[in-house]
């Protein structure tokens, strides 16, 4: 399996578009905290590893794109848990974006301590 293999697979296995990032095939649509991702580090190097909070953490190295690709396939189908009826679509939460954000930042100018003014 290739990468463009992979993102198929994925699509059809319904893993969520913004839990994975494949390297010259698929791009997480919105940067969430946490995902994995797949890169080609040289010429027989692929990497599988989580970003998490804008940190990489390698989990393993491969010599052959097949090899990174079936363990990606099946880390991400073995650990996605089944969406529950309460998730928000992503399509919803991006639409609602900007609120979403206004409401964060009035949320934390309303709790936050004037200590911390400076």
């Amino acid at each position: 399996m290739d990468r463009a293999e992979l993102v198929d697979r994925l699509r059809a296995a319904d893993v969520p578009e913004a839990f994975y990032d494949i390297d010259g095939v698929h791009a997480v649509p919105v940067q969430p905290d946490a995902y994995f991702f797949l890169r080609q580090e040289a010429a027989a190097a692929w990497t599988v590893g989580l970003r998490q909070r804008s940190q990489d953490s390698v989990l393993r190295r491969f010599g052959t794109e097949a090899d990174a690709c079936a363990y990606l396939y099946d880390k991400l189908t073995r650990s996605t848990p089944p969406p529950t009826a309460a998730a928000e679509p992503l399509d919803d939460l991006l639409a609602n974006a900007e609120e979403i954000q206004r409401q964060a930042w009035e949320d934390y100018h309303r709790h936050r301590r004037p200590a911390d003014d400076g």
